[in-house]
């Protein structure tokens, strides 16, 4: 295989490396109502399965924060030995699937293997086109996003097949994924590594009442953002029987209104550039909660507006995730950018546990008024960073530091 070829566009093939390991993360929301018809599974189930892989992800992602293994390895070894083990796992879970704590143990273990592969693709970024990793960094997230839509793409393909097709499916598109970045290697850029980073460091940041904002408003982007995704093949649903439209459609629309979200991550990178990231990301949080308010409010409405408002919904819950790391990249103390936000993401990722446990168990009792336990996160989130109005914050201009997993570059370089 010609090195050159990958390397005269090594974002498209990081994104779409990183498109195809995170595949991964949703595979089993994807055939959720199959597990449900076939092994009698519950939306409890399903949602302590979705909280598996998180946990497994918050591990994955404090061990190689804390003990310098992206440093100590190169960057495309480690993504593409964790898209191969999480194909591995995440189809093992097609043979024990009937046996629930097994199939838990699987779904955690393809959460550490996530680890690897989100976290990972972001300092590939860095290595390649560190000049253009903001904007880089708005098509990674877009890309976890149309990752977690693919396997309801999977599911609409294969539907008349066993549900074990698309999960098999989605660990083909890991090893594709994995292949594709060992291929391409590292990039030349990678900044020199810092030493072994300490949760103090990360939590020393807190300090800060800038980032303190930054962070709150993150974490209410957290709490609302999985549980959304993991309730939107739901939402969908009923709303597809209210049309009395065939089952098959609930697949295709679900792909839809969480893929969008790659609309709303790169249309929201651009808007930074003129107007800054803290002006996209008050906005976004405060669009997506305005619907989670409404939308239980408006069961008179035709079910077709409805899946409409789902459909902005999905474009603004993740439009301000990527907005989010530049504001908090900016924020952190340039010596401990790497170890704070290693911190951020891992409390971030862990208040999606209750967010997703909460709205599953009860979705089957209060139906779509379960979306008002999500309310909190905007609510909160908007509230925490009511003190950033005129902040100094930099815009998205200001390329963000590598994200949680990597020692960040010393000096953020500008976005062109």
């Amino acid at each position: 295989m010609n090195n050159t070829l990958w390397q005269r566009h090594p974002l498209a093939v990081i994104v779409l490396a990183q498109l195809c390991g995170t595949s991964l993360w949703f595979s089993v929301n994807g055939v959720g109502l199959a597990l449900s018809r076939d092994l009698g599974f519950s939306e409890a189930d399903l949602g302590r399965l979705t909280l598996s892989v998180q946990a497994g992800f918050i591990l994955g992602t404090l061990t190689i924060a804390t003990t310098g293994l992206a440093d100590r390895f190169r960057a495309s070894r480690i993504f593409a030995i964790a898209c191969l083990a999480g194909a591995l796992t995440n189809a093992g879970f097609v043979l024990v699937a009937a046996q629930f704590p097994l199939a838990l143990s699987l779904r955690f273990l393809t959460g550490l293997c996530l680890a690897g592969i989100y976290p990972l693709g972001m300092k590939l970024v860095i290595g390649w086109t560190p000049r253009h990793s903001g904007a880089a960094l708005a098509w990674l997230v877009g890309m976890l996003t149309l990752g977690t839509a693919l396997p309801h793409l999977l599911r609409g393909t294969t539907l008349g097949m066993p549900w074990e097709w698309p999960l098999l499916g989605a660990s083909a598109l890991a090893l594709v994924g994995g292949a594709a970045i060992l291929a391409l290697g590292d990039g030349p850029h990678l900044p020199a590594s810092s030493g072994k980073a300490r949760l103090l460091d990360g939590l020393a940041a807190l300090r800060e009442a800038r980032f303190r904002a930054v962070a709150g408003g993150y974490f209410g982007h957290c709490w609302e953002l999985y549980a959304f995704w993991t309730l939107t093949p739901f939402l969908v649903a009923r709303e597809v029987a209210r049309l009395g439209a065939p089952e098959a459609w609930i697949p295709w629309l679900s792909f839809g209104v969480i893929a969008l979200g790659l609309v709303g991550c790169v249309g929201g990178g651009q808007l930074s550039r003129r107007l800054g990231s803290l002006w996209v990301a008050r906005r976004a949080l405060a669009i997506s909660g305005l619907i989670c308010l409404a939308y239980p409010l408006l069961p008179w409405l035709p079910p077709g507006l409805l899946l409409g408002l789902l459909i902005l919904w999905g474009l603004t819950v993740i439009a301000d995730s990527p907005q989010f790391s530049a504001l908090a990249a900016a924020s952190a103390p340039r010596e401990r950018v790497g170890s704070t936000l290693a911190v951020m993401n891992a409390v971030g990722f862990a208040l999606t546990i209750p967010a997703i446990s909460l709205t599953t168990a009860l979705w089957s009792l209060q139906g779509a008024w379960v979306v008002w336990w999500l309310l909190p996160g905007p609510v909160l989130g908007l509230w925490v960073m009511r003190g950033l109005a005129g902040s100094t914050i930099p815009a998205a201009r200001t390329s963000p530091a590598i994200p949680a997993q990597s020692d960040a570059p010393g000096k953020p370089t500008p976005d062109e």
